[in-house]
């Protein structure tokens, strides 16, 4: 699988990258496969440097705030009213309510709403979706909204992505074994960080140092933070190759 990061800014876009969003691909039956991780604030512009967005094979939501979901209206227009005609209705993945919270979000009835240019299908823990060759088991984390991480293999490789998450058991659930852990570095160590809503660099390098991964990648770095020093942090408790996510970064996975 190829990770490449359409955006990595955490809460809001910041001045170089839009808000979460991951392009996925993996090659198999003789054409590439892709899907999207996240599609926040910003990003569907930006995802034109990396892909056609009318490639796409499906959509997967972590939860419903802005800077994870956003975009998915101005997809969505560019899905429905594209010169080339309507496109399929495209799999969108996410937490309850994914298709009234969107339909909201542009000020649509919610009766169609997007539903009939997205199939909106709701993650149940426990029953992994299958997209093409990626199989995604979603699990549940602490975050003030249902919110979710993902485990997203094919080939033979796992990529884990925390979402956005407070520290809590869950995460070796969804860590456990990843060739490469996308772990969200929001908060500060040590900081009177509010609690059950982010996790530090030093708490992604303890979840990837106590999970076996084989990798650790931090995003999710707010603007008014420097990224460099969660790496620092993360570098303190774990000894394995760790990298920052950056716009346009392509990781092997």
């Amino acid at each position: 699988m190829r990770l490449t990061t359409v955006g990595c800014s955490g809460s809001y876009p910041g001045p170089d990258s839009p808000a979460s969003c991951y392009l996925l691909e993996h090659d198999d039956g003789g054409r590439t496969w892709r899907v999207l991780v996240d599609l926040g604030s910003g990003a569907l512009g930006a995802l034109h440097r990396y892909a056609d967005p009318l490639a796409v094979d499906a959509v997967l939501l972590s939860h419903l705030h802005a800077d994870h979901c956003l975009d998915l209206c101005g997809y969505y227009v560019m899905r429905k009213y594209h010169p080339e005609g309507a496109q399929p209705r495209l799999p969108v993945y996410g937490p309850s309510g994914t298709a009234g919270r969107m339909a909201r979000a542009y000020d649509l009835p919610e009766d169609p709403g997007m539903t009939l240019e997205f199939d909106f299908r709701t993650w149940t823990p426990g029953e992994p979706a299958r997209i093409g060759p990626f199989t995604v088991q979603a699990v549940r984390v602490d975050h003030p909204v249902e919110a979710y991480g993902l485990r997203v293999s094919a080939g033979g490789r796992l990529l884990a992505y925390t979402g956005d998450t407070a520290p809590c058991p869950q995460l070796e659930d969804v860590a456990r074994g990843a060739h490469l852990l996308l772990a969200e570095a929001s908060f500060h160590e040590g900081a009177a960080n509010p609690p059950g809503i982010h996790l530090t660099g030093a708490d992604c390098g303890r979840l990837a140092r106590d999970s076996g991964v084989q990798s650790l990648v931090l995003t999710h770095v707010p603007p008014w933070y420097e990224p460099r020093d969660m790496l620092t942090e993360a570098q303190q408790v774990w000894d394995g190759p760790a990298d920052l996510a950056r716009a346009g970064a392509v990781f092997e996975v």
